[in-house]
This record gives C-alpha cells, structure tokens and sequence, in this order.
C-alpha cells in the first residue's frame, strides 16, 4: 500500500494532539490518527479540571510551589514555571474557542483539589474533560488542514533513510488500519506522539481501554530515552462496583468537603487525619497509600467517600454526572456514601522531551501523557495535567513551525510476516496474566522480592508474545500486548533502580526519601531487548 504524505503526523487526538493539531493547522497539513474515535481517550474522561492561577488572591509562585511539593523533589523547575505562567492564557484560549466552563456569581467558578493551598481549578460542572474535547473536536473538523483517521493503531515508527547527516531521525511510522486490516505506511518529516498513558498495564485502572502506552513503546523502540517510569499514580477513589468500569470519582469531591470513612463493620470512623495533617486534602499518593494501608489493615475491598454534608442541590450543580452514575448503580450520594478504591490513574514517566517536547530523534516529538516534561516529578499534582498537554502541545507546534521541512525517502511499505492472526484468547490470557502480575507485584506498595518476581514473569511472558508477534498477521490486540508487556518491563527495570520510596513509588524494604533526588533515566541498552 502506498505512503499517505504528510507536513505532520500526530498520534492520539486527546487534548494534546488536538491542541498541536490546531495550533499546526494554519501552516502545515496535518494527519491525526487515533485507534479508536476522536473522543475515546483518556482526556475526554477528565472530571476535575485544568489548574490555572486566575483569582487575585493567589499567585504563580503559589501554585509552583504546590507543584514542587507534590513532586517530592524531582520536578524540572524550569518545566513546572513555563506551564504554571502559560495555565491562564490556556484558559483564555480555550474560552475563545467556545468552551463552557463553570460560572457563579458571574465568574468562572474556581473549585480546589488536593495539593493545592488555593482555589484555582477551572472546570465544566464535573465533566470537564468531555466539553473540551467536544468543543475542539468540533472546530479541528472544520480544519480544511487537518485530515483525521480514526481506527489506526500506532505500529512503529520509521527512522529516517536520507538526512544528509547522522543524527538519528524519524521520517514517519506504520499504522494498522483497522477497517482493513493492513498496516499502512505513513511519511512525515514531523511526528508528534500524544497516545496518553499506559494505566492498561494494571488490573484495576480509571483510563479508557486505548491507554496501552503505544507511543512510549514505540519511542522506546525507536531508540528515545525514557524516564521516571516508577511512577504511576493512583488515584485514591475510583468507585468500587461490580458494574462501574473503574469509573473515577473526582478529586474534586475531597476538595467540596467530601471526607473517607471506614466501612460501618470497620467502625466507620474517619482516617485520614491519622495518616497526614492535610486529610483528604493531601496528595493523591498520601492518599492512595492510606487508603491501601486500612484497606489491608481491616481485610476491606472498598472505604467510604462521604459528600453526604452538602446539599442535594449542590451536587446537582457541581457533581450531575457522578450523582447519575451512581444513581444508576443504586448508590444515592445525596444520602449515602460512595464506595471507593484506589485505581491506576496517570502515567508520570514518559519519553524523555525538552521544553519544546523534542525527544532523542530529530524530527519525533513526545507531549502530554506519553512525555515527561519533568513537571510532575514524582507525584502529579491533581489539574496540573491538562494545562500540561496544551503548554507542550503550543511549543511542539512552535519549534515544528521554526523548523525547516528535511529531505527524506519515502518510507518502504510494511512487509507482514504472516497472513495468520494469533488466538485471541492467548492474547486475553496473555494480557490478564500481565495485568494481574503488575496489580500484584508492583502496585501502590512494592518490595525487591515483588520486583524480581515481576521481572522473572514478564521476561518469560514476553519471550512468548515476541514469538506471536514475529509470525502472525497483525491485530490491535497483538500490537497492545506487545506495548503494554513493554511498558510493564520499563516499569519495573525503573522501580528496581529507584532504591528509595518517594512520591508515587513506595518500597517497603527503602521507607526513607533518598538525600539527592534525581529522575530515573532509561535509554534501550539498559533492557536486554527492545521488543
């Protein structure tokens, strides 16, 4: 099948690849694939909302020293100040495409999350992520630039045959088109990588089904460097129903006053006070571990989130759609407390980029989830993520539009190794032994033991899936296990050399913050293969 040519190739049409998308528009011809649909990705699912200093009463060295504290020393000052100064120009941005946020009292409504010492989150009622997406969405289509394949999956990248010089270099990537069932090549002297996280990895997770870490997996291929992997947060409350999906209540219910609770055969007494002076307002990994510690403690499955103190009225307002979710599943949190638990939330290692979202390749570039910009350390600050996606979207667009187009050959058609598809259910076995091993073995609380037992697993695992993969005819279910038995390889090499426990990584052979913090970087060569 012939090459489909163009000035910029983005991945994933969350709010980082639509962002850069549109800030691309103008100038460039712009493809944007996705695996599923435009709205089937993580940020469409956002309930909380952008954080941005916009009250008088606070200020951005405020809101960077909130950042740095959640990060437990390993934030990249230089990223945390360029997001936290952009948050309210973003805001405005987003306004003037037509985004309906919240207001009261004529002004936006500012609501606040755990770690931060103000008022600063902007939202839409609790589905702030879903009126985002639909308003840019919208607008991207009537981009005459912009040309959208949904139900492509990210296969690999293609390196770069002519460039004049010997940088290593990407001129481009094959996609599995789903509809046909080939794998397609794409040319572009740009790629830029927005395909989100990797929270598949893990049993219990509040992302979307897409979140299988491809373009890490592929940057990781390809030759980028990768770091801070160990830290996957969790977040504290995700209801806890046989039919909920893992459906995540949002920070925001801590930060309206909502307090946990042990279940009434645990006593039903509030705990957080005796884990952190903050309470529910701690960080969300301060949270999450104390959640886990009574969890274990009292034999639970669940813990209590109680918002019962507020208004029927107010959770109207405030809270429609997790009151209607709950509803359906009989809980009335009007009346009554939401049943919750800990789930694998957000991805904050990455492919290690600059401030201008450059990775290792010249011509590859890494924003959003699937980076790491060095803004959120070792613990993300609740909000800091979507502000995020649009800061390195506009400078991924910014140093593309600056950067004159390279020479390149077109990349060689895709060669399949078989007309055969793999069993799927090898690949479900293969894929529930995975997550299973991982929610075990390196979960909220971990051990040198568990690592090794991990990495033992995943390497024989792997060595299978590798011998499916090089002989069957390529199924999105194949591509996604052999990204997410990556993601899982580099969470665990990065966990084992992290001998300390701080932020999200908790180990309980290293209880003690290391004297000099410094982020765990992984090029290819530290993994015995990179497949």
């Amino acid at each position: 099948m012939e090459a489909r040519d163009f000035d910029v190739l983005v991945v994933g049409s969350g709010l980082a690849g639509l962002t850069a998308a549109l800030h691309l528009a103008p100038t460039h011809r712009v493809a944007v694939l996705t695996k599923r649909t435009l709205s089937d990705g993580a940020s469409q699912r956002a309930q909380g909302g952008i954080a941005a200093v916009l009250d008088a009463e606070d200020s951005i060295d405020r809101h960077i020293d909130d950042t740095l504290v959640a990060g437990a020393g390993l934030c990249d000052l230089s990223a945390t100040r360029l997001v936290v100064e952009e948050s309210p120009g973003c805001i405005a941005w987003l306004r003037a495409l037509g985004v309906a946020f919240t207001f009261q009292d004529g002004d936006l409504h500012l609501t606040r999350e755990g770690g931060h010492s103000h008022r600063r989150i902007v939202h839409a009622a609790d589905a702030t992520g879903a009126a985002v997406q639909r308003t840019l969405i919208e607008v991207a289509r009537r981009e005459p630039n912009i040309t959208f394949f949904e139900h492509h999956t990210l296969v690999d990248l293609i390196p770069a045959r002519s460039l004049g010089h010997g940088a290593p270099a990407c001129a481009g990537l094959y996609a599995l088109d789903e509809a046909s069932g080939e794998v397609v090549a794409f040319s572009a002297p740009e790629v830029v990588l927005a395909t989100g996280g990797a929270g598949r990895v893990y049993l219990h997770t509040t992302n979307p089904e897409t979140a299988t870490g491809d373009g890490i997996a592929a940057a990781w291929r390809a030759g980028c460097r990768v770091s801070n992997m160990e830290f996957i947060q969790f977040h504290p409350t995700s209801l806890f129903h046989p039919e909920a999906n893992s459906f995540l209540i949002s920070e925001a219910v801590r930060g309206e006053g909502g307090v946990l609770k042990l279940p009434p055969s645990a006593g039903g007494h509030r705990f957080m006070p005796a884990h952190d002076e903050r309470a529910e307002l701690a960080p969300r990994d301060v949270v999450a571990r104390a959640i886990d510690a009574e969890m274990k403690k009292h034999g639970l499955d669940c813990v209590h989130l109680d918002i019962t103190h507020q208004s029927p009225e107010f959770l109207h307002h405030h809270f429609p759609n997790i009151l209607a979710r709950c509803a359906q599943l009989g809980i009335d949190i009007t009346r009554e407390p939401i049943p919750v638990v800990p789930a694998a939330h957000y991805t904050c290692g990455g492919v290690l980029t600059d401030l201008q979202g450059r990775t290792d390749i010249a011509g590859l570039y890494a924003i959003g989830e699937t980076a790491c910009t060095g803004l959120h350390g070792a613990n993300r600050l609740a909000s800091n993520s979507l502000v995020e996606c649009m800061v390195f979207a506009r400078a991924a667009a910014g140093a593309i539009a600056r950067h004159p187009n390279r020479k390149m050959e077109k990349a060689l058609p895709w060669r399949p190794a078989s007309s055969e598809a793999a069993d799927p259910r090898l690949l479900n076995e293969s894929l529930r032994d995975l997550r299973s091993l991982m929610w075990e073995l390196v979960g909220i609380v971990r051990s040198a033991p568990q690592l090794q037992r991990a990495s033992n697993r995943l390497s024989k695992l792997q060595s299978r899936v590798n011998a499916t993969y090089e002989s069957s005819k390529l199924t999105v279910d194949l591509v996604e296990l052999r990204n997410l038995l990556q993601l899982a390889r580099l969470i665990v090499h990065s966990a084992q050399s992290r001998r300390e426990s701080r932020g999200l990584h908790y180990r309980i052979d290293h209880p003690m913050l290391a004297r000099v913090a410094s982020p765990t970087l992984l090029a290819p060569a530290h993994l015995d293969d990179k497949n």
